[in-house]
């Protein structure tokens, strides 16, 4: 009897241990898989902080949330101009810059510059341009013609891989202000060459606009404030389309610069001249005290389908290689 009544003891007694046990583990457990939970909220996809650069970057406008970009070098250049500040353009309602044309938005300090270039993408002197404002590791405005951009796409491309904003500047350089051209012709030119850049890179440019020889149409004007096309004038015109040397073109844009203190310069990476200068004007501006101010969209433009279509069915065959032209022909023997 003794001997039963102990093993009963015995029984009753494992199982409440055993039941203290479980209860104790499984509390426990429960305890731990909370902060689980807790830990994978925290680790949610936050912007990233970088330390800054020796030429850090100022951004002055808010940046939506876009797809992450393809990471640019760093300069390796300690004395480099560089760039500093970024300035994000709401182009809505079509604004216009530069103080030769249009006086209302004065965004720029003093001693800020916008570097801006005309009519490329052309062979030799594009690709010089960029490698003297990679050097300086500093960024433009390019404004390219249509008709350039689809007889050099692999430069375009080069443009914006190299980080640089890209608009356009009609398809065929015409004097859109010009009695001949109707009003639909005008507008032809505008979305054409918006068409070719955007063919030419794959993807959409910059609603950046600058009517070829400064010479703006009442009309078109209205028609970009539709479409919200931001209009760039200048404030100072290099004028080195006109130029015998590249020393007149650094000497034209230090005179006007310094005596106005700041502005958008106007000039052309279809010219040789200004691929030769714009090292040396890159030095003096440094020298200067002058500093570099990017502009970019806020958003990409919407180029019109039917401007996209005109434009491959022009085509007289189909493009079937977008290779470099040093990938596909080499010289193996001379």
């Amino acid at each position: 009897m003794r001997n039963a009544l102990g093993l009963m003891l015995a029984s009753v007694a494992a199982a409440v241990v055993i039941t203290a046990v479980w209860f104790f583990t499984a509390s426990r457990h429960a305890e731990l898989s909370a902060p689980s939970t807790v830990a994978a909220a925290q680790v949610a996809p936050l912007p990233a902080v970088k330390a800054a650069p020796q030429n850090a970057v100022e951004v002055t406008a808010s940046i939506p949330e876009k797809p992450a970009a393809a990471s640019q070098p760093k300069c390796s250049n300690p004395d480099a101009l560089g760039v500093s500040r970024v300035v994000e353009v709401d182009t809505t309602g079509g604004p216009g810059f530069g103080f030769e044309h249009f006086k209302q938005l004065d965004f720029l300090a003093d001693k800020e510059v916008v570097l801006t270039f005309d009519d490329g993408p052309w062979p030799v002197n594009t690709p010089a341009v960029l490698k003297a404002l990679a050097d300086e590791c500093t960024k433009g405005v390019f404004f390219p013609i249509g008709k350039h951009a689809s007889y050099h796409p692999e430069i375009l491309r080069q443009v914006a891989a190299a980080g640089q904003t890209i608009g356009a500047h009609t398809w065929s350089h015409a004097n859109l202000n010009s009695k001949k051209l109707t009003e639909q012709q005008a507008t032809d030119e505008v979305e054409k060459g918006f068409s070719a850049v955007k063919q030419a890179l794959g993807a959409a440019p910059s609603p950046f606009f600058r009517f070829p020889e400064l010479q703006h149409n009442p009309a078109t004007v209205s028609y970009l404030g539709t479409r919200n096309i931001a209009i760039f004038s200048c404030d100072l015109d290099s004028f080195d389309f006109r130029a015998s040397n590249p020393e007149q073109i650094v000497h034209t844009v230090m005179t006007k610069l310094d005596k106005l203190g700041k502005g958008i310069i106007l000039m052309h990476d279809f010219q040789k001249h200004t691929a030769e200068a714009l090292p040396e004007l890159l030095r003096r501006l440094k020298a200067g005290g002058y500093k570099v101010v990017q502009m970019k969209a806020k958003t990409p433009l919407q180029t019109l389908p039917e401007y996209d279509e005109a434009l491959v069915k022009e085509a007289k065959l189909p493009v079937t290689n977008t290779r470099p032209v040093n990938s596909v022909v080499q010289t193996v023997s001379e």
